[in-house]
C-alpha cells in the first residue's frame, strides 16, 4: 500500500531548469557594470539588493529585474545610461520568454507516479510567468492542482493542505529547496524528498535536517520511483 497520498512537487530546477537563466542575466549585468566596479562586487550587491526587495517585489524575474536596474543605478552612482537600462531589461524579458528546459527523467517519472498517486506543483513565485512555464513546459496534465504561492512558509503549506484535505503525515513533498521545499513541510510532520541542484540560488540553501523523521535525499527524479517502493515494502 502506497505510504503517501498525495506527492507535491516543486517546479523551478526541480521539474525544468530554471537557475540557469537568472545567471545568464546576471552576466549580462556584470559585462554592463564592468567599467564601474569588480564582477564579484556586482554579484554580492546584486544579491544584498534581491534579499532587500523580496519583502516588496516578491519572487521572480520582474522582482530580478527591478533589482537589476536598481543595482546598476546603485552602482554607477547614477550613471547608467538609459541604453544600458534598456540592455537589462531586455534581458529580463528574454528570461520570460526563455525556452523551458525539463529536467531529465522527469517526464517519465511523472508518466509512473500519476498511476498510484495523486500529484500536485506547488511553486512561488510570479503568477503570469510560473502560468506559462507550467504551459511551455508539457507538463501540467500530469498534475490535478497546481499552486502558485507568493512564499513557501509552514503557514503556506498548512492552508493549502487543509484545504485540499491532505493529512500532512500522507503528503510528501519533492524539492531542490531546503529552505522552501523541504523544511517547512517537515515542521509540519510532513515528509519531504530533497534533490540537490547544482545551481540552486543561495537564499534557498539550509543544512540538511539528517536523521530527521520523514526527510529523504536522492541524487536525481529518476530515483523516486524505487525510493517510493522502498518504503511501502
Amino acid at each position: 500500500m502506497p505510504r503517501f497520498d498525495v506527492i507535491g512537487f516543486d517546479a523551478d530546477d526541480t521539474l525544468w531548469q530554471n537557475e540557469q537563466i537568472f545567471i545568464a542575466a546576471q552576466n549580462r549585468l556584470k559585462e554592463i557594470l564592468s567599467h564601474y566596479h569588480r564582477p564579484e562586487w556586482i554579484e554580492e550587491r546584486l544579491y544584498e539588493t534581491e534579499m532587500r526587495n523580496l519583502q516588496h517585489f516578491g519572487y521572480g524575474i520582474k522582482s530580478f529585474a527591478l533589482s537589476m536596474i536598481e543595482t546598476a543605478v546603485e552602482l554607477s552612482e547614477g550613471r547608467v545610461s538609459g541604453h544600458e537600462i534598456q540592455t537589462i531589461i531586455d534581458a529580463a524579458r528574454a528570461m520570460l520568454a526563455s525556452e523551458v528546459e525539463v529536467i531529465t527523467h522527469v517526464p517519465e517519472t511523472l508518466t509512473h507516479l500519476a498511476q498510484s498517486y495523486r500529484l500536485i506543483v506547488i511553486t512561488k513565485g510570479d503568477l503570469f510567468d510560473q502560468e506559462a512555464k507550467v504551459a511551455r513546459s508539457g507538463l501540467g496534465a500530469y498534475f490535478e492542482h497546481i499552486e502558485i504561492v507568493s512564499n513557501k512558509r509552514p503557514e503556506n503549506y498548512a492552508r493549502l493542505l487543509e484545504r485540499l484535505g491532505i493529512a500532512p503525515q500522507r503528503f510528501l513533498m519533492v524539492g531542490n529547496s531546503l529552505r522552501s521545499d523541504i523544511l517547512p513541510v517537515l515542521s509540519l510532520g510532513g515528509n519531504a524528498v530533497y534533490i540537490p541542484h547544482h545551481l540552486t540560488w543561495a537564499h534557498e540553501a539550509a543544512e540538511p535536517p539528517f536523521g530527521q523523521v520523514g526527510y529523504y535525499e536522492i541524487e536525481h527524479i529518476g530515483l523516486l520511483p524505487n525510493l517510493l517502493r522502498e518504503l511501502a515494502g
